[in-house]
């Protein structure tokens, strides 16, 4: 069992992570930020700023005793991967989080990397790719498709069958009927009602959702 996990961001979404943790016993050792002057949302964990911090911490420690997680939310996907290859390349295992309060069904299968946070649902036969985050009360139904990368924000739910692109973001409480494609890189905007595919690199909003410049 991983009793120690470093996290890669220091912001709010550490937060959500650390008390995630928390719960299971799991201690935050260390967090990871690319802004020099973060200063740490959690009391008792110190920050170290970017590669080169990254890099002074590993020389203090047994990286194989530690796994690691990108808190990095938003359309940052590619952002995530990038962490947790870093993570990798040093030896640091890339962590799984499921809130003990999310669903996950039986035939699901989750990337390295996934989070599902409090009140989640991942519905049959969904396939989640690495660093996919399915965010608080978020729903991504039967045999859903999520690429690397993707975010489900907050309260947005995926109807069943919907293939869903690498690094895509989908905002808090969008909904996206069934059978439909979301392409890789696109944006979903809070809210909004998806009725037909929406084309790679694309941003969508409103009710239904239309493109937006």
């Amino acid at each position: 069992m991983v009793v120690e996990i470093i996290l890669w961001g220091a912001k709010g979404h550490a937060l959500v992570l650390h008390e995630l943790f928390l719960r299971d016993g799991i201690a935050v050792a260390a967090l990871f930020d690319n802004d020099a002057t973060r200063t740490s949302p959690i009391p008792g964990v110190p920050v170290y700023a970017g590669e080169a911090g990254f890099k002074q911490w590993l020389e203090a420690v047994d990286p194989s005793g530690f796994s690691g997680l990108a808190a990095i939310g938003g359309a940052r996907g590619s952002d995530r991967l990038a962490v947790h290859e870093l993570f990798r390349k040093h030896g640091v295992r890339v962590a799984t989080a499921v809130h003990r309060r999310a669903f996950v069904a039986s035939t699901a299968i989750l990337g390295e990397g996934v989070q599902v946070l409090a009140g989640a649902a991942v519905g049959a036969q969904a396939r989640l790719g690495e660093a996919v985050i399915v965010n608080t009360n978020a729903s991504v139904d039967h045999e859903c498709l999520l690429d690397d990368g993707v975010h489900v924000g907050p309260g947005a739910t995926l109807c069943g069958c919907i293939a869903v692109g690498s690094n895509a973001f989908i905002g808090a409480g969008a909904t996206i009927l069934p059978g439909l494609t979301v392409g890789a890189s696109s944006i979903v905007g809070a809210g909004a009602v998806v009725t037909a595919n929406v084309p790679e690199g694309a941003v969508v909003a409103g009710v239904p959702a239309r493109a937006v410049s």
